[in-house]
């Protein structure tokens, strides 16, 4: 796995954590990029099993908008367990 990957993850994760504290509240810098990679995984595959089509003209779109949705299931989840 080379730098620029690593570099696009953390972009995609820190979007996505934002967004999903803005949806659900809280979090910081660290804690947004936890949030959004592993949103990221959980969004992925919810996308992949029920096969949801999700096309909005560009993937890198396409991706934060899987991976914001996938950490406010995570963060929804984790408040209801807390």
């Amino acid at each position: 796995m080379d730098t620029k990957t690593i570099l696009i993850w953390v972009a995609i994760g820190l979007v996505a954590g934002w967004l999903a504290s803005i949806v659900v509240g809280g979090g910081g810098f660290i804690r947004n990029i936890i949030t959004g990679l592993i949103g990221a995984v959980v969004g992925g595959f919810l996308v992949s099993h029920f096969n949801v089509p999700v096309n909005l003209g560009n993937e890198f779109v396409n991706q934060i908008v899987i991976a914001a949705g996938g950490a406010v299931i995570v963060v929804f989840l984790a408040r209801l367990i807390a």
